[in-house]
């Protein structure tokens, strides 16, 4: 499972509004190949589901992930900053053995 904290959750009902999407729009969540560390994320709005793609729903915002990504992503909390050391989404991945300084890939 994948959840959100507050903060993640507030944001992304601030962009979802700001990029004009209706609230079919959810959350995809996925790991990709790359990056220093090996593995990077990946978050976009999406508004459908593939059979493979598992849903879960946290703070009533739904978040979309693969099958192949939730071996990666499972227990995975989603937060936002937007403080002096950095602003953006991070993901706090209790499965990450190494993260790259900016916190955009990971291994495990």
């Amino acid at each position: 499972m994948v959840t959100v904290s507050d903060t993640a959750k507030n944001k992304i009902v601030e962009l979802r509004k700001a990029d004009g999407h209706l609230e079919d729009y959810q959350i995809r969540v996925g790991v990709l190949g790359g990056g220093c560390s090996g593995l990077t994320y990946n978050l976009e709005f999406n508004s459908e589901t593939n059979p493979n793609d598992m849903v879960f729903e946290d703070k009533g915002v739904k978040i979309i992930v693969d099958k192949k990504s939730i071996l990666y992503l499972a227990g995975t909390v989603l937060d936002f900053s937007d403080g002096l050391n950095g602003k953006g989404f991070q993901f706090v991945n209790p499965n990450a053995t190494r993260t790259c300084g900016c916190g955009e890939s990971f291994a495990v």
